[in-house]
C-alpha cells in the first residue's frame, strides 16, 4: 500500500509512525500539496494528505480515518487506539486537544506567512496565538513527568502530542516559553526514540 504527504505535514507524520511502530509494511511518496498536486488530485481532488491507497486499490482520506484502519487491521490487542470505554475516551481527547493546538498553530502561520503585512488581521492574530498557548497549557497538564501519556504503554495520544509538538516548535519557536512546556519537550524526547520518528524528524527541513 501507497502513503502519500511529506514528513512536514504532522498529520502524515503520526500515520508514518504508527505504521513503523505497528511493523505495517508500505511504500511511501512523499509529495507536496503545493508542488505535487496534481498527482495528490489523481486520488484525493482536493489535494489534501495524508492519502492511503490500499492494496485493493481502496483510498483512505484524512489521519484519523486512516489510523482507524491500521487500529482494525491489528485488532485491539494491538490497537493505538484502546477499542472502547474511559482509555478510549482519555486517547481520543489528548489526540483532539493536541490537534486542536494544531490547527491554531496552522492558523498563526497562514496569517503571517500567507498574507501581505499589511492585511494581517492582528485581531485574529492574538486570538489564534492565545488558543495556541491555552492548548498547550492543557496538554502540559495532562503530561507526566516521565513516560507515557496514559495506559503504562505508547498510545496514538503520544504519537500525536510528539508530532505536533515538534512542528509548533520548528515553525513557531518564538512563541515558546521553554518553562512553560517541560514535560511535553520531557515527553517529546522520548517519542524520539520510536520507530519511524527519528526518519521523519522535520530537521531534514532546515535549511
Amino acid at each position: 500500500m501507497l502513503l502519500i504527504g511529506r514528513d512536514m505535514s504532522p498529520f502524515v507524520r503520526r500515520v508514518v509512525v504508527s505504521l513503523r511502530l505497528l511493523d505495517i509494511p508500505f511504500e511511501r511518496a512523499k509529495w507536496a500539496t503545493g508542488d505535487d498536486g496534481d498527482k495528490i488530485a489523481a486520488l484525493y481532488p482536493m489535494k489534501r494528505v495524508p492519502v492511503m491507497q490500499l492494496d485493493d486499490g481502496e483510498v483512505l482520506i484524512d489521519s484519523a480515518a486512516i489510523l482507524d484502519w491500521i487500529d482494525e487491521t491489528v485488532g485491539p490487542d494491538r490497537a493505538l487506539i484502546p477499542p472502547r470505554g474511559k482509555a478510549r475516551r482519555d486517547v481520543l481527547q489528548i489526540c483532539a486537544l493536541a490537534q486542536s493546538t494544531l490547527e491554531k498553530a496552522l492558523a498563526v502561520l497562514q496569517e503571517r506567512e500567507q498574507r501581505p503585512p499589511e492585511l494581517v488581521h492582528e485581531p485574529r492574530l492574538a486570538y489564534c496565538k492565545a488558543q495556541l498557548l491555552t492548548g498547550l497549557a492543557m496538554l502540559e497538564a495532562r503530561t507526566p513527568a516521565e513516560g507515557w501519556l496514559l495506559a503504562g504503554r505508547v498510545t496514538q495520544a503520544d504519537i500525536t502530542l510528539a508530532s505536533a509538538y515538534e512542528f509548533i516548535a520548528f515553525m513557531l519557536p518564538d512563541l515558546l516559553r521553554a518553562e512553560e512546556i517541560l514535560h511535553i519537550a520531557a515527553h517529546h524526547g522520548r517519542a524520539a526514540g520510536l520507530p519511524g520518528f527519528a526518519e521523519t524528524s522535520l530537521e531534514q527541513f532546515r535549511k
